[in-house]
């Protein structure tokens, strides 16, 4: 049955735009896609094994942060998500380039990604960095964080597990405190409004060292998965 509750409708968080891909991003997608890409299944993936710990990043634009945080977390395997094709493809570049063996791509949305294939339970960290605000009010029902999404990560994330959102909206950093403050599956790792201090793992990008110099705000909230109580 249809249903009017913006949380529970598919509306998309982004605009799939086709963007401009440059010869060395088509090679990319062809040539390596192959080592590194995980298509789109509606079914749980099998991740590898090898590894100590599975972290997830969603929005990877060109994938700065996910190269930097995999090239100095050779230990944890990073799962990569993006819609447009030439992020992953500038992407995948730069992984074969730096041979990091511990990154994997999936080209798709988000949300169905986090419904069909991630296992439950299954990821130690999921790192949202600074994802769409649709700052208008009328376009808030875009925005990725809502009931919807607090669910989806709340099954894939293990026990004591953390999502790491960042933005530079406070608007947006208000919406997405008072949502998972509001939520007893989560415990707040920030301070009493759920804003903490960057953790040193997170790379700043130029936009923000720019945004910062300015006077900019940036906004990070860490929530944990509540442990059961035994």
């Amino acid at each position: 049955m249809p249903t009017n509750d913006p949380d529970k409708r598919s509306i998309r968080s982004f605009v799939r735009r086709s963007g401009r891909i440059t010869p060395s991003q088509k090679s990319a997608l062809q040539n390596y896609w192959q080592i590194y890409g995980i298509d789109f299944a509606e079914k749980r993936v099998d991740l590898p094994r090898c590894f100590d710990a599975v972290k997830m990043e969603i929005g990877i634009g060109n994938g700065d942060a996910l190269l930097c945080m995999a090239a100095a977390d050779a230990r944890s395997l990073y799962l990569g998500i993006e819609v447009h094709e030439p992020g992953i493809g500038r992407c995948l570049n730069q992984v074969h380039r730096q041979g990091l063996d511990n990154v994997r791509l999936i080209r798709h949305d988000a949300i169905e990604v986090l419904q069909h294939m991630i296992p439950p339970a299954s990821l130690d960290r999921v790192f949202l960095f600074f994802p769409d605000p649709w700052h208008k009010k009328r376009h808030h029902k875009r925005r990725i964080v809502n009931s919807r999404f607090r669910d989806l990560i709340y099954n894939a994330l293990k026990p004591g597990a953390v999502i790491h959102i960042a933005t530079d909206w406070q608007d947006y950093a208000e919406w997405i405190a008072e949502q998972f403050l509001a939520d007893e599956r989560f415990d707040n790792q920030g301070n009493a409004e759920g804003y903490a201090a960057c953790p040193s793992y997170r790379p700043l990008t130029r936009f923000e060292q720019r945004g910062r110099r300015l006077g900019h705000g940036v906004w990070d909230l860490l929530f944990a998965k509540r442990r059961c109580s035994s």
